[in-house]
C-alpha cells in the first residue's frame, strides 16, 4: 500500500506527460491502489483511482491497450460534485495470470475543461503480488497446478425434460384462464377513450419529471441535455405543425425562424440550442446551476407560447331540420 501511494504521488507531481493538454486541466490530487494488493492468482481484484478536479472538468478513461498477463472484466465510474471540487473515482476489475509482481497497466485519461480545452493525463499503475493457488506445503509434497482442460461430458440423471413438460402445461392452464377472464372484463366493461391531455400540460409534466430525477446533481450533464431537447421538440413540433423531433439544429433553426411562432423568444432559443449541441456532441463542461436556467427556460417556452396561442374555436350544435322537412317513412 506505501509503494501505491508513492507511485501515485510520483505520477502527480509528473502532471500530464508530452501531448497532454494544457497545464491548468491537471487534477488537483490524484490517488490509486490495487485492492487487495496481494492476490492469489486468477483471482479478482479491484484496481481503484480517485481524481480530485475542478468541477468544470471531466475526465474519461481510455480503454487499456497491452495488459498482458492481466485481465480486465469489468469498469466502474463515479463521480461526485462539491463547492469548489469534483471527485471522480474509477473501479477496474481485474484478475492476474502470472506469478510473481505484476505491474498494472498505464492508463490514459482524456480531460476536457470547462471552457472546451481538450488534454490528457496518464498514470503509472502500481505492482500486485500475485501468489500461487496451493500453499507452500501442498508443493513439497508434489502437488502441482495443472493447466486448463478441455471440456468433458459428465452425466448426470436429470428430471428437466419432466420438469418442462409440467411448466408448459401450467403456462398453457394459466393462459386460458386469462383468456376467459378478459373476455369476461371486456364484456363487463364499456369501451371509454380517454382524452389526450393538452400538450402543454403534457410538456409541463415531462419537465416535472426531469427535474425530479436531478440528472445534473448526479453529473449526468450530457443526459440532461439530449431529455430536455427531447421535451423541447416535441412541444415546438406539436406547437407549430412540424416534425421538430428529425429536423437536425439547424434545421430546427430554420423552420421555428420561417414559421409564425407567437410567444417564442427566438434568440433565446438559439441560444440554448447551441450552448446544448456543445454539451451533447462536443462533450462541454456545465454545471447544475446552468442546467436548472435551461430547464427554467423551457418552462418559460411552454409557458408563453401557449398563452400567445389563439384560443380554439368552440364547436357550434348541430342546426335542427326544418319544420317542413320530409321525414323517413316508419
Amino acid at each position: 500500500m506505501i509503494a501505491s501511494a508513492l507511485i501515485a504521488a510520483l505520477a502527480l507531481a509528473a502532471g500530464p506527460t508530452a501531448g497532454a493538454g494544457k497545464a491548468e486541466l491537471r487534477p488537483l490530487a490524484f490517488q490509486q491502489h490495487a485492492v487487495p494488493d496481494k492476490v492469489r492468482l486468477g483471482d479478482p481484484f479491484i484496481y481503484e483511482l480517485q481524481i480530485t478536479h475542478p468541477p468544470g472538468q471531466r475526465y474519461e478513461l481510455r480503454p487499456p491497450r497491452d495488459l498482458g498477463d492481466l485481465e480486465l472484466t469489468g469498469t466502474e465510474r463515479a463521480r461526485s460534485d462539491e463547492a469548489d471540487k469534483a471527485v471522480t473515482n474509477f473501479r477496474l476489475r481485474m484478475a492476474a495470470f502470472a506469478l510473481g509482481k505484476q505491474r498494472l497497466p498505464d492508463l490514459v485519461f482524456d480531460v476536457i475543461g470547462a471552457d472546451g480545452a481538450a488534454g490528457t493525463f496518464e498514470t503509472h499503475g502500481p505492482q500486485v503480488e500475485v501468489t500461487p493457488t496451493i500453499s507452500e506445503s501442498a508443493a513439497q509434497n508434489g502437488e502441482a497446478l495443472y493447466d486448463i482442460q478441455p471440456p468433458a461430458d459428465v452425466p448426470v440423471r436429470t428430471w428437466r425434460l419432466l420438469w418442462a413438460l409440467a411448466a408448459l402445461a401450467a403456462a398453457a392452464a394459466l393462459a386460458w384462464v386469462a383468456f376467459r377472464l378478459l373476455r369476461q372484463i371486456k364484456h363487463a366493461i364499456p369501451d371509454r377513450v380517454v382524452p389526450l391531455e393538452p400538450m402543454d400540460v403534457r410538456a409541463r409534466k415531462a419537465l416535472d419529471d426531469l427535474r425530479a430525477q436531478d440528472l445534473p446533481g448526479r453529473a449526468l450533464f450530457r443526459e440532461f441535455h439530449f431529455r430536455l431537447s427531447e421535451i423541447l421538440r416535441g412541444y415546438l413540433g406539436e406547437r407549430f405543425s412540424f416534425d421538430a423531433l428529425e429536423c437536425t439544429s439547424s434545421e430546427l433553426l430554420d423552420r421555428l425562424r420561417r414559421l409564425h411562432t407567437p410567444g417564442l423568444d427566438y434568440s433565446e432559443m438559439e441560444r440554448h440550442v447551441h450552448e446544448s449541441d456543445l454539451i451533447k456532441f462536443a462533450r462541454a463542461g456545465t454545471a447544475p446551476e446552468a442546467c436548472k436556467r435551461e430547464l427554467e427556460m423551457a418552462y418559460r417556452v411552454v409557458h408563453a407560447t401557449t398563452a400567445a396561442a389563439p384560443p380554439p374555436v368552440p364547436a357550434l350544435p348541430p342546426r335542427p331540420p326544418p319544420r317542413d322537412a320530409v321525414r323517413p317513412l316508419p
